[in-house]
């Protein structure tokens, strides 16, 4: 891995982090990939704290009150002791919040990132990503936001995350179903069972080493059958009444495969590349219009580069 080069002086701070969409199906909190969705964050030290906001979910993001990349921000700098320097903050957002779509995830390592600059705490990249992953409980969504690409991941201890990049092979354009709705990570971990059979945990398994292959072989035929999950799809379902409205259309209509994105309740599409994009979207809003629900219909890609500095 290149190791980003953060800047240690107390000057203003620009980071851009990509949305992340996690589990990808049976890889339940082990793997994600990182989407050509972004939050920028430009910081200044202020006389007090403010911020400004652009773009997607605008009131939220402009909110002081239990503002997630302030109190991460925060938090980290007084648990080292730090002093706590007030920024002013102008943030332009495209990531969905409360969606499924790792806007947590970004938000937390922005304050990661906040507070290493600011608080001179030369944290390496190992340092940052582990520490977002012991905030987020799991290290899928903030290896991926900070690599780029494919990550594969797992917690080593309390804040030490293991993380293997992998760059997929040749074009996966993909498609987010993101309902008007959001659903909190907490209430979508809650349905989970505490245990699971033998069986399902063998085909998750099995199906999480097929989806690696496929996504590093470019063996688009593998995908509709890679992405069956018995762990946590089914029994978000109910919450998410995109997923079994839109695994209708996996492996055709140009669509390869289908899994909740996260949490949910958005849902992502693999895409045929051979097929145009923009007829795949239609086919999905028709099938959605027939099916009495709706979401918006988004577009985007897999994005190879992850936070940048």
């Amino acid at each position: 891995m290149v190791k980003k080069k953060i800047p240690r002086r107390s000057s203003g701070l620009r980071l851009a982090l990509p949305a992340t969409s996690a589990n990808l199906g049976p890889a339940f909190d082990a793997a994600a990939l990182a989407l050509d969705l972004y939050i920028t964050v430009d910081a200044r030290p202020a006389a007090d704290v403010s911020i400004t906001a652009t773009g997607r979910d605008r009131e939220i993001c402009q909110g002081l009150e239990n503002h997630l990349i302030l109190t991460t921000y925060r938090e980290v700098l007084e648990s080292e002791g730090k002093p706590v320097i007030p920024l002013g903050l102008r943030i332009s957002n495209d990531i969905p919040i409360g969606k499924g779509c790792g806007s947590s995830a970004a938000a937390r390592l922005a304050g990661i990132a906040l507070a290493n600059h600011f608080g001179r705490l030369r944290w390496d990249d190992a340092h940052i990503v582990g520490e977002a992953s012991r905030r987020e409980h799991h290290p899928d969504n903030a290896s991926a936001c900070w690599w780029g690409g494919l990550t594969v991941a797992r917690m080593s201890g309390e804040a030490e995350a293991q993380v293997v990049c992998v760059r997929p092979k040749g074009k996966w354009p993909l498609l987010l179903a993101i309902p008007e709705q959001s659903l909190s990570t907490e209430k979508a971990r809650a349905v989970l069972p505490a245990q699971y059979s033998r069986a399902d945990a063998v085909v998750n398994v099995q199906n999480s080493m097929l989806l690696l292959a496929a996504l590093t072989q470019g063996r688009r035929a593998l995908l509709s059958a890679a992405l069956e999950d018995r762990i946590h799809q089914p029994y978000r379902a109910p919450l998410c009444p995109l997923l079994p409205c839109l695994q209708q259309l996996a492996g055709r209509d140009g669509i390869l495969g289908v899994a909740l994105s996260g949490a949910g309740p958005s849902v992502l599409m693999f895409l045929d590349p051979a097929v145009s994009a923009l007829k795949t979207r239609k086919v999905v809003a028709d099938h959605l219009s027939r099916q009495e629900l709706s979401a918006e219909l988004l577009l985007t890609s897999i994005a190879l580069r992850g936070a940048r500095v």
